[in-house]
């Protein structure tokens, strides 16, 4: 079944740049939930760019539909930032999905590359599996890393569709389409949800 989560860290990052509180989040978040929305994305980040801790803890207490938070599960404390582990186990959000950004990204820009971060990842899903929390990881449309995620206990991937939305209107956008319907056919085949 498809569902609807939005992600509403350009309303935040709009709010920001304006000063005070226009427009405001916790609204614009109840606004989309009662226009049909299944649940509300969140990407906080250590410098607070756009999503901020607050707003983080504020919708945990308001929304009564699905909450996504995502983040680099690495990222530490920073000023007021408690950490992005420390803040989904203090919130529990419904889903948690770990992305491989760092603060220099302005946008996350590629999935994980699990030879290299599967054995740091696999008990971290694993705690917040422990804790009620489903477990998503941020991938490149690439079949070996999507049957890795699998085997280090993801419940759900969530697709990088970036070089597919620079193709658009292309040549090759048709074949990076496939590429990626191959991957969330293979994470299906796998029992994992694809986002």
């Amino acid at each position: 079944m498809t569902r609807l989560s939005v992600n509403i860290n350009k309303i935040a990052t709009l709010r920001n740049a304006r000063g005070g509180n226009f427009p405001d989040l916790i609204n614009s978040a109840i606004d989309i939930i009662n226009f049909g929305a299944d649940g509300i994305t969140v990407h906080p980040r250590p410098d607070e760019r756009h999503i901020k801790y607050y707003d983080v803890i504020e919708l945990s207490k308001i929304l009564k539909k699905e909450f996504n938070v995502e983040g680099n599960p690495f990222a530490p404390a920073v000023d007021d930032y408690p950490g992005f582990i420390a803040l989904v186990e203090q919130i529990k959000p419904d889903q948690c999905t770990l992305v491989p950004d760092n603060d220099s990204q302005l946008t996350s820009d590629h999935g994980f590359e699990l030879t290299q971060s599967g054995n740091a990842l696999e008990p971290i899903i694993r705690r917040l599996k422990d804790q009620g929390m489903r477990v998503s990881l941020f991938m490149d449309p690439d079949l070996e890393q999507i049957k890795l995620a699998s085997e280090i206990g993801a419940d759900r991937v969530e697709l990088y569709t970036g070089p597919y939305a620079t193709a658009w209107g292309s040549e090759s956008a048709e074949s990076l389409f496939h590429q990626h319907k191959e991957a969330a056919q293979l994470a299906t085949s796998l029992g994992m949800g694809v986002n």
